[in-house]
């Protein structure tokens, strides 16, 4: 060993009770920069670097995120009328968990907000994920990603699937931004590439990233397919087919005519993963041996396989966000 040899790199562990200040100290007083945090909705780790020392920041008990871990299937009801609990997340923004427990750790679904307009603190960014897309609820968001061509705006009802390891930055939002994040495994690091500027200087539109391509959905541009329901309509927002089909989103509505006695009637369905967002209107959730739950715009559920459900009493104004692992399955 060369005695002359310098220490590059010094890592420092250190324990903290809110994450936030200390981050924010590190940061903003003594110039660290953010390579790692996580999770994203409620950040107990940050990973800083500068001076040659590599920060690692923890909240007293938080640990690593795992692999994808095994899943745990379960019905979760989340209803916005109660009193929802939003924590202040990364780049300041305020996240509500929609899947408490996260089916074992596998699965998590934020419902997202940015209060006010403007600049969002946000920076180049990627995540190791095995799904991530994000469904523009309410607003407008300005957002650009690695090898798509210059920043674009996702506007109410347009969504994107972000493929692992992209990567992209949240630029500028509307008031009142909300979004639906749905991403699997629940706890993954969002990592900093301090080196790429975004946009980048190619365009790449169909570029493979571990098995998946970037979509885009517009909302405007969509045509509307029957659904696999009779009285009901969707429009496919492209993710089965840029995730061969390992993951599907759709919009579903009631066809445009009375719907007094319109339901999707009882069935289960044979999935991995399965959850519906009221959009707008409202409609009834009816499981078996149990009475029947309104649920509102804002409202969601997440049904596990063999779980026997319908929804009934569907408003003329009902729309709703769909998503399953896999694209496909069977309705028994």
């Amino acid at each position: 060993m060369d005695c002359k040899q310098s220490v590059r790199t010094v890592e420092v562990v250190l324990q903290c009770t809110e994450l936030r200040e200390a981050q924010a100290f590190f940061v903003e007083t003594l110039g660290f920069r953010v390579d790692t945090i996580f999770p994203a909705d409620d950040p107990a780790v940050a990973v800083l670097s500068a001076y040659g020392v590599l920060l690692r920041l923890q909240r007293r008990g938080a640990h690593a995120p795992d692999e994808v871990p095994p899943n745990k299937p379960s019905f979760v009801l989340s209803k916005i009328s109660e009193r929802a609990t939003w924590k202040v997340g990364r780049a300041d923004m305020r996240y509500r968990d929609l899947i408490p427990g996260r089916q074992g750790g596998r699965f998590i679904a934020s419902h997202i907000r940015i209060p006010e307009s403007g600049e969002v603190p946000d920076y180049v960014h990627f995540h190791n994920i095995r799904f991530q897309m994000i469904y523009c609820y309410q607003g407008w968001v300005r957002v650009v990603y690695e090898d798509q061509g210059p920043p674009f705006v996702l506007n109410a009802g347009d969504c994107v699937l972000q493929p692992p390891q992209i990567r992209h930055r949240v630029l500028e939002c509307s008031a009142g931004l909300e979004i639906i994040e749905i991403g699997c495994p629940a706890e993954h690091a969002t990592h900093t590439d301090h080196e790429l500027a975004l946009p980048t200087k190619k365009v790449c539109a169909h570029r493979d990233f571990q098995g998946q391509r970037f979509v885009r959905h517009v909302a405007q541009a969509a045509t509307w397919q029957p659904w696999r329901v009779g009285g009901f309509e969707s429009r496919d927002t492209g993710i089965a087919a840029a995730t061969v089909g390992l993951a599907g989103a759709r919009v579903v509505r009631p066809l445009r005519s009375p719907t007094d006695s319109l339901h999707a009637p009882v069935c289960s369905v044979d999935v991995e993963f399965l959850f519906t967002f009221v959009l707008q209107g409202s409609v009834s959730l009816q499981r078996e041996e149990q009475d029947p739950e309104r649920l509102e715009a804002g409202d969601c559920f997440t049904m596990p396989a063999g779980l026997r459900y319908g929804l009934t009493g569907c408003s003329d104004d009902l729309e709703f966000l769909e998503v399953s692992l896999p694209a496909e399955f069977e309705t028994l």
